[in-house]
């Protein structure tokens, strides 16, 4: 189904029920809003292993203005602060109080962009292998330690300068090496919509992706905070992650360091990822911490 949010109609989808018979009646479940990796993604790469949350929340997905089914073509609205406003305004949209919103990768930028203009409308924040900022050298010699110097030189040159040639590049050689575990297939990107002009725009040191910078403002939240990163995640690099780690207030802060995993936690270690994710969802809100 199609939401008007600020102007623009955003894809969303909703994987299960949020109200359930109990014991005492009616129940209505947590709401989880799933905010996507990218940009130039959709919601599918990651919707089938998080609708697994259903027993625990209501899960909602949706693509980012600009991205997969989602409308909004104008340039000008491709940024994080407009992303973060359409989070509060699908919220609004939706009648969702409180909600947990969780973002992955790039939607982490956008939930820490949200979370951080509106730091008393979530319940609960998850950050899954994400940073507060990118500092590229780092990025580039993670790739190169995960993946050797080929690799490495590969994601230095997309995103230096990101060109279309060089992104479809970087999703061939580089991408696969988001899992650490090399037993596990990789994430299947055969139905996603993409969206390379989104990606073009956002990416590398000269475009937004290389200015944006979360960690003055972290100090403003006031949910509880869920962390969770791979060692080897080569995007995220575990240094940038323990910058949002340093910058978020510590009794709201549960900070989890994965060592088998790398970018895509929940294709590594789906067990402990997930258990940890329901535990949370279940803990105190913050009218509690």
């Amino acid at each position: 189904m199609h939401i008007l949010v600020n102007g623009v109609r955003l894809f969303v989808d909703v994987a299960n029920v949020g109200l359930v018979p109990g014991p005492e009646g009616m129940r209505e479940k947590p709401t989880l809003l799933m905010l996507h990796g990218g940009p130039g993604f959709d919601h599918v790469p990651f919707k089938e292993a998080f609708a697994q949350l259903a027993d625990v929340a209501q899960v909602v997905f949706y693509d980012h203005r600009g991205n997969g089914r989602s409308e909004g073509d104008d340039p000008a609205t491709w940024t994080l602060a407009q992303w973060a406003d359409d989070v509060k305004g699908l919220c609004d949209a939706l009648g969702l109080v409180r909600p947990i919103v969780c973002g992955l990768s790039f939607g982490g930028f956008v939930a820490q962009a949200y979370a951080t203009r509106y730091p008393g409308h979530p319940g609960k924040l998850i950050l899954l292998s994400t940073a507060a900022r990118i500092d590229f050298p780092t990025v580039f010699s993670a790739f190169a330690r995960v993946g050797g110097p080929e690799v490495g030189a590969i994601a230095e040159s997309y995103w230096t300068n990101p060109t279309a040639e060089g992104r479809a590049l970087f999703i061939e050689c580089c991408v696969p090496f988001y899992r650490h575990r090399r037993d596990r297939p990789a994430a299947d990107l055969s139905r996603v919509i993409m969206r390379t002009e989104v990606a073009l725009h956002f990416n590398g040191p000269r475009n937004e992706h290389g200015r944006f910078d979360f960690r003055a403002d972290l100090g403003r939240l006031r949910c509880p905070v869920l962390l969770m990163a791979g060692e080897h995640d080569p995007i995220a690099p575990m240094p940038l992650v323990e910058e949002i780690a340093a910058a978020i207030p510590a009794h709201l802060l549960r900070f989890e360091r994965l060592s088998e995993c790398g970018h895509d936690i929940h294709g590594d270690d789906p067990e402990r990822v997930f258990g940890v994710m329901r535990a949370f969802i279940a803990g105190p809100d913050a009218s509690a911490v």
